[in-house]
């Protein structure tokens, strides 16, 4: 391939982490790149919490700008970051595989113990809602910024036991350290680890799909993220999905919760692979048969906010 891709990207080191790596594949594929840094609403605004920004897609806008724009040719992002209804003439072109799917807690002091008086930090209402949900009794405040920014919150905020990660995020810049517990209960964001390619849907990049794309990943994260668009549910919102392959098998477990953690709604579904097409929208289709009441009161909770 001739032509010089130019590689959209986010300035913080765990997205230049990405984008570096989708260069590097590129690279060994005989793909030439360069990396183009653009600013997000996300990272411009680092006060107000996700939720209050006013719109959806705070961390891939700018992105999606600069592709319709020709400024760019494709563009990494966290697919977590990015809404299932993408702007127009914008597609998710490949999904590299999965990393850890994992929240996880960063503590503070030797040991994690679950006291009635803690304080964790937490800007994602998802984890904050489920963490309320196993620990009724602690307080959480709001916490925001790129990785390297809220784990230097950990310290500075002396009163906070630890604050809620990504694993995949941490373990990509070499920031996981030990002092931490895997959340093996919390059900993580939907496309939680995952890294996406998007493109402009008139611009045909078959080469790299072909070395970038990770056929399984995409499947399941596709399946978690119809299921979060069928319950019309954002970015932001207390929904977690977590779809899993196993044995020609698809394994899902989908989550709703009320923004105080007080409500919990779990939906645990299989499916062989084969039959697998739509599976997202047929556990959100269930999910709402059974827990309309809910999905009523968090819009107005979130309405509020």
């Amino acid at each position: 391939m001739e032509r010089i891709i130019k590689i959209g990207t986010r300035a913080s080191e765990l997205a230049m982490y990405q984008a570096n790596l989708v260069a590097s594949i590129l690279l060994k594929n005989n793909i030439k790149s360069e990396i183009i840094k653009i600013d997000s609403e996300g990272d411009i605004d680092l006060i107000q919490p996700i939720y209050k920004l006013g719109f959806s897609g705070v961390f891939t806008k700018s992105l999606d700008s600069a592709l319709l724009n020709k400024k760019i040719d494709i563009a990494v992002h966290s697919l977590k970051d990015v809404p299932t209804d993408m702007a127009e003439n914008i597609h998710n072109l490949a999904v590299l595989e999965r990393a850890d799917s994992k929240d996880i807690l960063k503590y503070k002091g030797n040991d994690f113990e679950a006291s009635n008086d803690l304080v964790i930090g937490t800007g994602s209402i998802r984890r904050k809602a489920q963490w309320l949900n196993k620990y009724p009794n602690h307080a959480i405040e709001g916490l925001r910024g790129n990785v390297n920014t809220r784990l230097k919150k950990i310290d500075t905020n002396t009163h906070w036991k630890g604050a809620i990660f990504a694993k995949a995020g941490l373990k990509r810049i070499n920031l996981l350290g030990e002092n931490y517990i895997d959340l093996d209960w919390m059900i993580p964001a939907p496309a939680q680890g995952a890294i996406a390619v998007a493109s402009r849907m008139d611009d045909t990049l078959p080469e790299i799909r072909q070395v970038l794309n990770h056929i399984d990943t995409e499947i399941c994260t596709t399946i978690e993220r119809d299921f979060m668009n069928a319950i019309q549910a954002g970015c932001s919102s207390p929904v977690g999905a977590i779809a899993l392959i196993k044995q020609n098998e698809v394994h899902f477990k989908g989550l709703l919760i009320s923004l105080d953690g007080k409500q919990k709604a779990l939906l645990t579904k299989t499916i062989k692979l084969e039959e697998s097409k739509g599976f997202g929208i047929i556990c959100a289709n269930e999910m709402k048969a059974s827990h309309q009441q809910l999905i009523n009161d968090i819009k107005l909770d979130l309405d509020s906010l």
